[in-house]
């Protein structure tokens, strides 16, 4: 066979490069320790080494991860110790309060002045902060300062019940922290108490203060409880003289109390055997403005007798008011008397009479009009002499659904159907003039709750009545449904009692309706505007803050009085039973704390087992046999250095030579 130089080239080529790769990747397993330089090396123990690194890298984070997180609980468990102490010195100084008959006003000065420093203390050990900055009593809210002083004795919790954990190993998940409120705020009180706070929509600034109170009359309350109270400022002008007064009522189901009882800042507050006060300017809030429809004393004295009789077939209506609704009934012949006489008759038997003490008075008290009185009673209207029936909460009045259209003839009001609502913006028409909107259209814009809507007038109009249907033209009632507003001759009414407001007005629509200015707003059924409230929420609870400042609050205030005295030691007798119920928790926290330190260190263990044996299958997989691996690289050489020598001789043959 003929062999070409080039052949012989390549051949040697080919088993040096082979013999120098091989060298190589000896040299490299030797200089890096490892048998398993690329997958290629081995597949299967690659695979494995992978898994292995992996291994090694999670139960690396697990030990950060432990030992932050008993970093983290150590910083607990000797904040709740300080706090022990603390808690511990209180109780001290509370036992030794209880000797009324030695000390004196100036001595319990003195103790409040060091509960007030120990109270200081306890709040800084609440809100104590990790390596990290983070406040480890605030729950998932870390970076939020948990605990704040509200005034007035109050302490409030910022935090959530959030409990921050770590992952301890692929199984282990613990729990690194607690929540204040669990902690500190969550503690069963030693009888039925209350929690004051200021509701967060008030109005006033600076803001107003409620203490943080007490139960003086334990029985008293204990029949309250659990109900709720809430305190809430009214508009001045709701007594007489006009001045800062409040209502209290039960804050679930709305019952009144007080009644518009007039405030003193400062002044203690005494109901159902719960005590305390507000200081500061509350904000009044501003009072309702009335709602009204008349009737016609004119329509009436014009009707004639037929329409005024209902001694045979007895008419009504339905009078509605905040969605509650009543039927007057018509059951008499008011056309018996003339004149005044016989519309006296009329708005009597409605419920209108000058003197009320007739409906209750014999044999008129079973009457039909002492039934109709008690039902405008019901609705919280009343009705005037004169024919006004008033809604003095501001409540719309509709007045419909009129057995008969005689009715609204002898009212004066469209009394059948949807009847009449109270205009909250009256339109006052302007006697006989006319407006051309159908060649120069005008609009206005009505907002109701945020909403706005524009209406186009662009009819003519000559009368109340024309007005409003040009109001209702087209889109326009359109626009009103969506806002919840109805426009007829009387004028605007608000379905909803919200405010109406009317701006960009043309001239001439603001002429029509008989109104100025811009805005234009409701001017008749306007809510009262609720002034600041204050909740006395009914707890089981006591938080550890409330409890030392109700302690340091009774000291401050007590005098030389027996009765103070007597009252004071039933404030000890509390204070020394809730503070050993603040002891009995915390002390369930730090157990619970020193458990799942001995969880962490059980698992540290158990990750630095898996941890060695890791290592070792890793080494077994991994790690080069150096001895063997010298021999081969020695072997390696040889055929490397062999392959130049045969490379060199070969190199060398030529048949010029033998030429």
């Amino acid at each position: 066979m003929r062999v070409s130089t080039s052949q012989i080239y390549n051949i040697a080529n080919i088993g040096m490069r082979d013999a120098q790769v091989a060298v190589d990747k000896t040299n490299q397993q030797i200089s890096s320790g490892k048998r398993v330089l690329s997958p290629a090396d081995d597949p299967v123990a690659a695979t494995a080494i992978l898994m292995l690194n992996q291994e090694l890298a999670r139960t690396t984070q697990f030990t950060k991860n432990i030992d932050t997180a008993d970093n983290n609980l150590s910083l607990e468990d000797t904040t709740l110790q300080s706090v022990i102490s603390l808690v511990q010195r209180l109780k001290e100084l509370a036992v030794s309060s209880g000797n009324t008959a030695v000390l004196t006003p100036s001595d319990y000065k003195a103790i409040a002045a060091e509960v007030d420093s120990r109270m200081g203390e306890l709040m800084n050990l609440q809100n104590t902060r990790n390596a990290s900055g983070q406040y480890i009593f605030a729950g998932f809210q870390s970076q939020t300062q948990p605990f704040v002083n509200n005034g007035g004795g109050n302490y409030s919790y910022q935090g959530d019940e959030g409990q921050l954990s770590v992952q301890a190993s692929t199984t282990v998940t613990v729990a690194v922290s607690d929540s204040g409120k669990k902690v500190f705020m969550d503690i069963p009180a030693s009888h039925n108490t209350f929690n004051t706070k200021a509701s967060p929509t008030n109005q006033a600034s600076p803001a107003a203060i409620i203490s943080v109170g007490e139960v003086y009359d334990q029985i008293a309350f204990d029949k309250l409880y659990p109900e709720d109270m809430l305190v809430t400022f009214n508009a001045n002008a709701s007594v007489i003289p006009p001045s800062p007064n409040y209502t209290i009522t039960e804050r679930s189901t709305g019952k009144v109390l007080v009644d518009k009882q007039v405030f003193v800042s400062g002044q203690d507050i005494k109901i159902n055997g719960a005590k305390f006060s507000i200081s500061g300017t509350p904000f009044s809030g501003v009072a309702a403005v009335p709602s009204t429809i008349s009737l016609s004393s004119a329509a009436f004295t014009g009707a004639i007798a037929a329409d005024k009789d209902y001694s045979v077939t007895p008419g009504s209506f339905e009078i509605t008011v905040g969605g509650i609704t009543e039927t007057l009934v018509l059951d008499q012949n008011f056309a018996t008397n003339n004149g005044a006489n016989a519309l006296n008759d009329f708005i009597t038997g409605l419920g209108g009479a000058t003197d009320k003490s007739f409906y209750s008075t014999l044999p008129f008290n079973t009457s039909t009009a002492a039934a109709n009185y008690k039902k405008l009673q019901n609705l919280g209207i009343t009705l005037s002499d004169t024919g006004v029936f008033t809604s003095a909460t501001g409540l719309n009045i509709t007045i419909k659904n009129s057995s008969a259209a005689a009715i609204s003839t002898i009212t004066g009001v469209a009394t059948q159907g949807a009847g009449t609502t109270t205009a909250n913006i009256p339109i006052t028409y302007p006697g006989a003039s006319t407006f051309n909107f159908a060649a120069t259209p005008e609009t206005v814009d009505i907002t109701v709750n945020g909403k706005t809507a524009t209406l186009t007038l662009n009819t003519n109009v000559t009368d109340a009545i024309s007005l409003a249907a040009a109001l209702n033209n087209g889109t326009n009632a359109v626009e009103l449904a969506k806002l919840g507003v109805i426009a007829t001759a009387q004028g605007l009414s608000s379905l909803s009692n919200s405010v109406i407001s009317l701006t960009n007005a043309g001239a001439n629509v603001l002429a029509a309706m008989g109104v100025s200015g811009s805005p234009v707003k409701s001017s008749l059924g306007v809510l009262a505007t609720p002034g600041d409230k204050f909740v006395i929420e009914s707890t089981g609870k006591q938080g550890l803050l409330t409890t030392v400042s109700r302690f340091s609050e009774a000291m401050k205030g007590i005098d030389n009085t027996q009765q103070s005295k007597d009252d004071f030691a039933k404030i000890v007798a509390k204070t020394l039973a809730s503070l050993e119920n603040v002891l009995t928790n915390i002390s369930a926290v730090q157990g619970d704390v020193g458990a799942r330190q001995n969880m962490l260190e059980s698992t540290k263990n158990l990750n630095s087992d898996i941890e060695l044996n890791s290592q070792e299958v890793l080494s077994q997989l991994e790690d080069l046999d150096y001895a063997e691996a010298s021999t081969r690289l020695q072997m390696q050489t040889f055929v490397l250095s062999a392959a130049q020598q045969s490379f060199i001789k070969i190199s060398e043959l030529s048949l010029f030579k033998y030429m």
